[in-house]
């Protein structure tokens, strides 16, 4: 098409443009004509930055050394870098594995298992639902265990714990039921002979990982004689216990000196006045925008009705204004 066009009184550049084709591109055609070779040819070929054949044995011997255990060809890609071996990219390795015919052992995806539903007998509301969850602070030499309501997002308590297990469980447990007024409800539940305890419906639900301290025997009894049923999250899916998980972020990220103390008395009296901030100041948005101590007592929907109805008697007052006093509007 471009020599009938040139013949035709077309100039070489004008007949590319016309064809969206580069002159250059053009004039490599050109030179490949007039030598014979312009049949298409095999793509790739020896590059200059092709692998040295060094390379493709290392590759291979990567591959027959560290396949089992890293059984990915990104792995092992950096598997060469790691032990300066071989410095390719993780495509160059897959490549070379597949023009081999080797093949990385096959890992099946985990598979992924539905979250169990809490039981039926739990009312969404407070004093119903707490998780639970450690979060260290390694300045301190020391880690948190802290309680929260999963329904008002109130922070029930909190205790350091040097050591994890199921003793500060119990320790922390007692002392929040107490707090919360659920001790003694408890006890005139569990001292009552007359009542059918195959009916009894337990006081309150605990969330939390599947951690030593939390499936360990003594911690399942002391549930059990407290009158409180325990759920426990999926293996590996911290999402189950989004919200005691969320409490530890926000408060490393919001109040980030409390990973540079280093004394745990100076750590757990900052804790106990980060924790009156959290619960009856700051607002959650995950409740509408109220404080946690304002849903847990009952008041937040008021709070967030009282909200509507002065967005609602904003919006009048605005309109009103702007009629009363636009000049095209008064005329």
């Amino acid at each position: 098409m471009i020599a009938e066009a040139t013949s035709a009184g077309w100039s070489f550049g004008r007949s590319c443009r016309v064809l969206g084709l580069s002159e250059r591109r053009a004039r490599y055609w050109q030179t490949r004509q007039a030598a014979g070779a312009l049949e298409d040819r095999r793509p790739g070929g020896r590059a200059v930055h092709a692998l040295r054949p060094e390379e493709v044995s290392a590759i291979l011997e990567l591959a027959s050394q560290w396949g089992e255990i890293d059984g990915s060809h990104r792995k092992l890609a950096h598997r060469g870098s790691y032990l300066a071996r071989v410095w390719v990219s993780p495509a160059t390795v897959l490549r070379v594995l597949l023009a081999h015919g080797r093949a990385l052992p096959y890992r099946p995806p985990r598979a992924r298992t539905e979250a169990r539903a809490w039981p039926e007998w739990v009312d969404y509301r407070p004093r119903q639902v707490w998780g639970y969850d450690f979060s260290a602070f390694p300045a301190a030499g020391t880690s948190a265990l802290a309680i929260l309501d999963l329904v008002s997002r109130k922070w029930i308590d909190t205790m350091l714990c040097p050591e994890a297990t199921h003793v500060q469980v119990q320790a922390v447990f007692t002392r929040a039921l107490e707090r919360e007024g659920l001790l003694e409800e408890i006890l005139a539940l569990t001292d009552d002979p007359s009542g059918d305890r195959a009916e009894r419906r337990p006081v309150l639900l605990a969330v939390s990982d599947n951690g030593a301290q939390m499936t360990s025997g003594s911690t399942r009894e002391f549930m059990a004689l407290h009158a409180i049923a325990t759920h426990y999250g999926r293996p590996g899916t911290p999402t189950d216990q989004a919200h005691i998980e969320s409490l530890f972020g926000h408060l490393k990220h919001e109040w980030p000196h409390l990973c540079a103390l280093t004394g745990p008395r100076e750590l757990a009296r900052e804790l106990d006045a980060v924790r009156h901030q959290y619960n009856h100041v700051r607002l959650h948005a995950g409740i509408g925008y109220v404080t946690p101590a304002d849903e847990h007592d009952g008041r937040g929907s008021a709070i967030r009705h009282a909200r509507r109805v002065g967005l609602a008697r904003a919006r009048e007052q605005r309109i009103a204004y702007h009629r009363g006093t636009h000049p095209r509007l008064i005329a």
